[in-house]
């Protein structure tokens, strides 16, 4: 991965962007692509989004440590310019990290943020709206698809904020019962 001159993001980014956290983590959380703090530091969900994706996990009823539970990636894992949204090509040559890590990491719960990651792992079209609000099974545990916290940013309704609670609640329950808890 280091160098990679798999798609044209490579002329975009200062850093590969790979993943971070408890390589022995059962809960793996997948976002879109790093943003520009993460370029930056070449570590996934550190600005704002992050910021609120850390406090979400930590939640009373949710007791996710970030560090300790998770093991943090994204789709594509180096930064859109502008933010923009990742390209199927790009989702296309970045994808056998991804499978890379997942088959690493072997998770119970997979909490896909946003889009892009839900509709990736979850090979489908259908919308984060569609998707979110129950648990699919993926290899040996599942996939809980959510809001990416980037989404709750900008659009702070209590609605959708309790929408992404049930769904890190979900998480939690699946995990629980996966894990034998």
């Amino acid at each position: 991965l280091t160098g990679c001159q798999g798609c044209k993001l490579c002329k975009s980014r200062s850093t590969i962007v790979f993943g971070v956290g408890n390589p022995r983590a059962k809960l793996m959380v997948v976002g879109e692509g790093p943003g520009e703090e993460e370029d930056k530091q070449g570590i996934p969900f550190v600005g704002r989004a992050g910021q609120l994706l850390t406090k979400m996990l930590a939640a009373r009823g949710v007791n996710f440590d970030r560090e300790r539970d998770c093991y943090t990636a994204n789709v594509v894992k180096c930064r859109p310019e502008k933010n923009r949204n990742p390209e199927p090509d790009e989702v296309a040559a970045c994808n056998p990290f991804l499978m890379a890590q997942i088959e690493t990491l072997d998770p119970l719960v997979i909490l896909t943020l946003g889009n892009f990651a839900s509709q990736t792992l979850l090979a489908t079209k259908e919308g984060i709206t569609k998707l979110r609000g129950r648990a699919y099974p993926y290899r040996s545990g599942v996939i809980v698809p959510t809001f990416h916290p980037a989404f709750l940013l900008r659009n702070p309704g209590e609605s959708y904020k309790r929408m992404a609670w049930d769904d890190l609640k979900l998480a939690r329950q699946e995990y629980d019962r996966l894990s034998g808890r």
